[in-house]
Order: C-alpha cells, then structure tokens, then sequence
C-alpha cells in the first residue's frame, strides 16, 4: 500500500502548471483544446479577467503539446505562440513544451 502511494506523490511532483492566455475583451466563451484533452473544447474553459483576457493553468506533465483556443465556437490560434505544426485539417496547431 505504501509503494502505491509513493508512486502517486511522485506522478504529481512530475505536473507543471503551465499557463494559457488569450486576449478576447469581446468574446463570450473561450475554451482550449489540445493533444492533453483529447481535443475537447469543453473540458477546459478559460476565465475572463476584467481586460478581457482569457485564462486557464493546467497541470501538465513534461512534453510536447499542440493546441488551439475555441473562442464563440471558432478555432483559432494562440497569437502569442511563436511555434506550430501542421494538422490534418489544413491549418495549424499550436506547440507549447512543458520542460
């Protein structure tokens, strides 16, 4: 019972948070979607603060992901992203690297 517990302390210790944000003051929901949700835009939607900028943290393990924000049900690149990957669809992903 121990060995288990040690091994669940030290999958957590392994997350990073890593943040997500996008500028959107006129948009009513934006969500991300990624390689870490299975692509499910409504598995984690982002807060707006009051300069209409929309975040999320997510605990990640050490990797590489791709993703895009899902704003008023529209994908749409992170601008802020200065890295991509081409997608089966003919547009682009975003890739962030959680170290």
């Amino acid at each position: 019972m121990a060995t288990a517990s040690k091994k669940k302390t030290k999958v957590s210790q392994s997350l990073k948070q890593a943040e997500f944000s996008f500028l959107a003051p006129e948009a009513q929901g934006v969500s991300i979607g990624g390689s870490f949700n299975q692509w499910n835009p409504s598995s984690d939607p982002l807060k707006r603060n009051e300069k209409g900028i929309w975040k999320i943290s997510l605990p990640l393990s050490p990797g590489q992901y791709e993703y895009r924000f899902f704003v008023d049900g529209e994908w749409q690149d992170d601008p802020k992203c200065p890295t991509h990957i081409e997608n089966p669809f003919g547009t682009l992903n975003c890739v962030r690297i959680v170290e």
